[in-house]
């Protein structure tokens, strides 16, 4: 299928509206209608519901969805794959979640560079769901996940556990409250190991979907929250940060998950550099 039909429903689908999407195209609206007509033929269904108001996905436009960006992703991967060929021996394309970039991935990638320079690295930060949905359609070669979702024809390797701590950068060392607790977002996981451990907290007066970024508000202003230990061993050294007495603590182990049939000779030096930082992290 032409990609450029997947990208025009895309931005259909994305503005609700045929004008607006042609306008984004820079297409006139009749070549979008003749796409998404022509899309419709091929697959046998009507993917939209159009009315004066707009452009509504019907149930087999939102079936055919994941499908359209699963192409337009595998499209934009052959093209960097392909581009990069001439000048790095392979590619790589890895995803994490946000936080395990800070304080550790980053530093992979920076072995990478050292050690592999003839490897291309192309890295993606985001939710857990997606990275697997990518490492199913072959767009993504390597994740590195709390908890992965065992696959057909994917190995799972346990890198380290992660320790999730309570830190405190208040001077008093009195009970906290929701006034001066900090709610940070880190994840499905974390949100329900944490209402179960404090619900007195489940209206924080502030709450953050920062990530690592968190820390410097903390840092910065008196307040009490959760983070890695590994972005915060430092902090504690130093007396910056403080440990509450009796606080939780989470332990979330963490995986990288890579194609059971993959070129060893390129993988192995790859995944024996994630092992050694991992290694770095748990000592």
């Amino acid at each position: 299928m032409d990609v450029d039909l997947a990208r025009t429903f895309l931005m259909v689908a994305d503005t609700g509206s045929f004008i607006d999407a042609a306008r984004k195209l820079n297409l006139t609206q009749s070549t979008v209608s003749a796409r998404i007509k022509g899309l419709e033929a091929m697959l046998g269904r009507p993917l939209f519901l159009r009315s004066k108001f707009g452009a509504e996905l019907t149930v087999s436009g939102e079936q055919f969805q994941k499908h359209a960006l699963a192409l337009v992703r595998l499209w934009r991967h052959a093209q960097i794959e392909v581009g990069l060929s001439g000048k790095h021996r392979d590619h790589l394309s890895i995803g994490a979640p946000n936080v395990l970039w800070t304080g550790f991935l980053l530093r992979w990638v920076s072995w990478m560079r050292t050690n592999i320079p003839d490897i291309a690295v192309s890295a993606t930060a985001g939710l857990s769901a997606a990275h697997t949905q990518r490492l199913v359609e072959g767009t993504l070669d390597l994740a590195v996940l709390y908890r992965p979702v065992q696959l057909p024809g994917f190995a799972i390797e346990h890198l380290f556990d992660e320790e999730f701590v309570q830190v405190s950068s208040a001077r008093g060392t009195g009970r906290r409250t929701s006034q001066d607790y900090v709610y940070i977002d880190w994840g499905i996981e974390f949100q329900q190991d944490h209402a179960a451990a404090y619900p007195e907290f489940a209206n924080a007066t502030l709450s953050l979907d920062l990530g690592a970024m968190a820390l410097d508000y903390i840092l910065a202003n008196e307040g009490t929250a959760y983070f890695p230990r590994r972005m915060v061993a430092a902090h504690l050294a130093r007396g910056r940060l403080r440990e509450p007495k009796r606080a939780r603590r989470f332990i979330y182990p963490v995986y990288m998950i890579f194609p059971e049939t993959r070129d060893e000779e390129a993988y192995e030096p790859i995944l024996d550099g994630l092992r050694m930082m991992s290694r770095k992290i748990a000592t």
